[in-house]
């Protein structure tokens, strides 16, 4: 079988970290995309709880592969200095933890203002690649709902603009902002760096992987010819601490109804993505 490398958002098991190396331990996955930390976002925590966490994970054999930090989910018009700012202490948190890549985003845009802030979002993406060099660390952008990447066509937009950017490929979010995710694949197959597996249906709803219109087994089949080889769960199968934060204001995710608890909601995602991995011919 393909061999590839399990990430998840250990959050969505539970906000506590003791919880989290529990539930990654037990389900097999060495590698977490760092999001939310005993209740606290990524990207706020101090450099020296940074240092402990690091500990904490390496005793259980764990390591986080790369921060799902919040970084672009601002407002185009919001004053970019201090969010410039959180990206520094951002990009320092990767380095202290030894992640790979930074998740990121390309702002909440006005409705229908797309093409009048274009040229700001390069250039705000522009300042985060210049400040991110020789750092070893990637900057991933993920395509979402209500930001300019949130259409194949933005993001690669994106991608010809601001070439240091590579993509976080997320099917639901895709099938969320009307768009058929493997048209979005074969268009963006190039820039992807890796991918998150969350699958949604076409009413916005989040089930579990390949349950949904996400395309994921094909999609992991390209990825994996591609050479891909990191998968990250996000399932979004539960409303865990910290999701309403994740979404812009007066929006919400649909999820829930499926578990009778949190951390069940994590193993019944984590079962669904095993099971595509089982079945699909590599």
């Amino acid at each position: 079988m393909y061999k590839f490398e399990l990430c998840a958002f250990a959050d969505e098991a539970s906000k506590s970290v003791s919880e989290q190396i529990e539930a990654m331990a037990s389900n097999g996955i060495k590698y977490l995309e760092a999001r939310g930390i005993d209740g606290e976002n990524i990207s706020d925590i101090s450099i020296e709880r940074a240092k402990q966490l690091k500990e904490e994970l390496a005793a259980h054999g764990l390591a986080v592969w790369s921060l799902g930090s919040p970084i672009g989910k601002i407002d185009i018009t919001d004053d970019f200095a201090p969010h410039m700012e959180k990206f520094r202490h951002t990009l320092e948190l990767a380095r202290k933890l030894g992640a790979k890549q930074i998740r990121l985003f390309s702002f909440y845009i006005p409705d229908g203002e797309y093409e009048k802030y274009r040229d700001e979002v390069f250039s705000r993406l522009s300042a985060f690649v210049s400040a991110a060099e020789g750092s070893s660390v990637t900057l991933c952008h993920e395509n979402e709902k209500g930001i300019y990447g949130d259409i194949p066509e933005r993001c690669f937009e994106i991608h010809q603009a601001v070439p240091g950017i590579r993509a976080v490929f997320d099917p639901a979010n895709f099938v969320q902002s009307g768009a058929d995710p493997l048209k979005a694949w074969d268009m963006l197959a190039e820039h992807v760096e890796y991918l998150h597996i969350k699958d949604s249906l076409d009413d916005g709803r989040n089930v579990p992987a390949g349950e949904g219109s996400g395309r994921i087994p094909e999609i992991i089949k390209k990825y994996a010819a591609a050479g891909g080889r990191v998968l990250t769960l996000e399932p979004h199968l539960w409303e865990f601490a910290g999701l309403s934060g994740l979404e812009r204001e007066g929006e919400k995710s649909k999820v829930g109804g499926i578990a009778s608890s949190q951390r069940a909601a994590f193993d019944i995602g984590v079962k669904a993505l095993k099971n595509i991995l089982e079945n699909i011919n590599l």
